[in-house]
């Protein structure tokens, strides 16, 4: 796959992609970038822009990717998942650190976690040349202009995408952040012309979540209407929102959620389950 597959349909595009390098950024996150003509000029989708990342399979030297979409995006991900498992490539969602559309570079950070799954096991071992493919952008971040301040809560795996709006943020914007990692290690730094207080929560040997979401009730936060962003593992996502509407009186529309990951769950596992509330016809908001 040399150059991007695209469907007329739905102008959604696999894009072509090689590492260009491999850094640490701390004892378990991996920034890689990948470089690309089919990057190059790509639309910034928001900072917390996401993209599906396609991996090879051992043995092979690129992903073997089904047809790009032909009619609408749930359509092609159920073919995507009816492929057999020793066929389809292995897929996995991340936040782009950054974008650099005009020189056809993305930064990603991986969240390290051993070999447990396809995507941190690659990341380990990534090069320069090693290939993948890309779909995407897309990005949820949506700060009305009117809100007082933001609220951005997560744990490790929402940290690229914190970090990304933060650094984006217009000079006089008030923001506070929640962020679980498993140590003092994992703390990094970020620039911003914006008023933004870290909370950095050590997760120790709690199970995960449980350590921010004590620092979320325990919260001294700004009065004035928020604008908040949840992101990170599924359950700690729903317990937040929840104590964010229901104790804080925060609106639900005011409110960007989303699950990056379920523990004990696939990415597969999950996306058929999220198929299935779809065609019962049941929403996030049903949880």
């Amino acid at each position: 796959m040399s150059t991007s597959a695209r469907s007329a349909a739905t102008g959604m595009t696999h894009l072509s992609a090689t590492v260009r390098s491999v850094e640490s950024v701390t004892p378990g996150m991996t920034r890689i970038c990948f470089a690309g003509e089919d990057l190059r000029g790509i639309a910034d989708a928001g900072p917390d822009q996401y993209v599906k990342i396609f991996f090879p399979l051992p043995g092979q030297r690129r992903p073997r990717l089904p047809e790009p979409p032909a009619g609408d995006a749930a359509s092609w991900y159920r073919v995507y998942l009816a492929m057999p498992d020793d066929v389809r490539p292995p897929m996995r969602t991340y936040t782009i650190r950054s974008l650099r559309a005009e020189r056809g570079e993305v930064d990603v950070d991986f969240a390290l976690h051993g070999d447990n799954g396809p995507a941190s096991r690659w990341a380990r071992a990534a090069e320069p040349g090693d290939e993948v493919a890309l779909l995407g952008p897309h990005g949820l971040y949506a700060a009305p202009g009117d809100c007082a301040w933001q609220l951005l809560i997560g744990d490790e795996t929402a940290v690229p995408a914190i970090g990304a709006i933060v650094e984006k943020l217009a000079p006089g914007s008030v923001a506070r952040v929640l962020v679980e990692v498993s140590g003092d290690a994992e703390r990094q730094r970020f620039e911003s012309r914006g008023d933004v207080e870290i909370q950095w929560v050590p997760r120790g040997s709690a199970p995960h979540g449980r350590r921010v979401l004590e620092a979320l009730r325990a919260a001294d936060l700004p009065d004035g209407a928020p604008y908040a962003w949840v992101s990170g593992e599924a359950g700690l996502v729903k317990h937040a929102r929840r104590h964010l509407v229901a104790d804080r009186g925060v609106d639900k529309r005011a409110i960007t959620f989303t699950g990056y990951w379920r523990r004990g769950r696939s990415e597969e596992e999950v996306g058929r389950e999220s198929l299935a509330r779809a065609d019962r016809g049941e929403t996030p908001d049903d949880d």
